[in-house]
């Protein structure tokens, strides 16, 4: 990859960083200068760098402060686990990196409740008088983060007639022409159909805006403006949130782990599984109640007491 190519990465994570997750102007300086330095040492192959790369590029780093290698190793993790998670690159080198914190967080989870309270925002929006077709444009948004686990990228980009009333699922294009089935919802469907008749048949996009289609960082806007009006705090709302709480809920469901690797465009099933945190008191009681030693187990406790 050119050194070119690793600045429009840099950039593009630099834009999420802000946008998304509202971070501070200094820790986005301060990726953007680690980024930019990784890059410059790895002769502008950072976007392609693999473990060994990143060995070297860590060793260089040992007469540094402790606090300086964390901060670089996140920004690295993060760079990397973006690129994994937008379907850029097909796996996540970061592991190579060393770790003086406590290591990758998980991401912040929205509740079944917390999802409820947005969509009733959204419906109470709609039912106001005069019509605003926004509200219907918002509809059709948060349907298809929600519903369908679309990234921003793919979401603000869809063409106008992706997403058909009469197929239940829409194919996107991914990274080196991969495609991948996405499955639409009928409510989904229904709110698109709704946006769409006020979008004109001569735009290219569903969600035009200007010459183009709508902004990522609009995008992230619009969702945090609508979890404020939810009453839900805007710094724990996302579109990447809403990616991960369609994951999470699927799985707390019972959804297959690998359908849902399929679904979210993952090429690692270790993405995934970083993606759909569940509860661990559900583990813990799904193997009490289905794991074939469970009753024996509790006898044995019992007997212990």
């Amino acid at each position: 990859m050119s050194r070119a190519s690793d600045q429009a990465l840099i950039e593009r994570f630099l834009e999420m960083m802000q946008a998304e997750a509202g971070a501070a102007g200094n820790t986005i300086a301060a990726y953007g200068t680690d980024l930019r330095m990784a890059s410059e040492a790895l002769d502008g192959g950072l976007g392609d760098a693999g473990r060994a790369e990143l060995e070297r590029l860590a060793g260089e780093w040992q007469a540094l402060a402790r606090a300086s290698v964390a901060r670089k190793s996140a920004a690295l993790r993060r760079f990397f686990a973006f690129l994994a998670d937008e379907g850029l690159r097909r796996d996540d080198p970061a592991g190579a990196l060393p770790r003086p914190g406590s290591g990758r967080s998980l991401p912040k989870v929205l509740s079944a409740d917390d999802v409820e309270r947005m969509f009733a925002a959204i419906t109470a929006r709609i039912a106001r008088e005069p019509k605003d077709p926004n509200d219907l444009r918002l509809s059709a948004l948060v349907e298809l983060l929600y519903g369908s686990g679309l990234r921003a990228t793919e979401l603000v980009s869809l063409p106008r007639n992706a997403v058909a009333p009469d197929r239940p699922y829409l194919i996107l294009r991914g990274k080196g022409g991969k495609e991948r089935l996405v499955p639409i919802s009928d409510r989904a469907r229904a709110a698109v159909a709704a946006w769409r008749e006020h979008v004109s048949s001569d735009r290219a996009w569903l969600f035009p805006s200007g010459k183009g289609h709508l902004s990522r960082v609009r995008l992230y806007q619009l969702v945090k403006a609508l979890a404020a009006e939810a009453g839900i705090p805007p710094d724990r709302v996302s579109p990447h949130v809403l990616r991960h709480a369609f994951a999470t809920h699927l799985l707390e469901g019972g959804a297959d782990l690998r359908a849902l690797q399929a679904m979210l465009g993952h090429a690692d099933i270790a993405t995934t599984e970083i993606y759909t945190h569940v509860d661990s008191k559900r583990l813990v009681d799904l193997v009490n109640e289905r794991h074939p030693l469970g009753e024996a187990l509790v006898d044995v406790t019992k007997r212990r007491d």
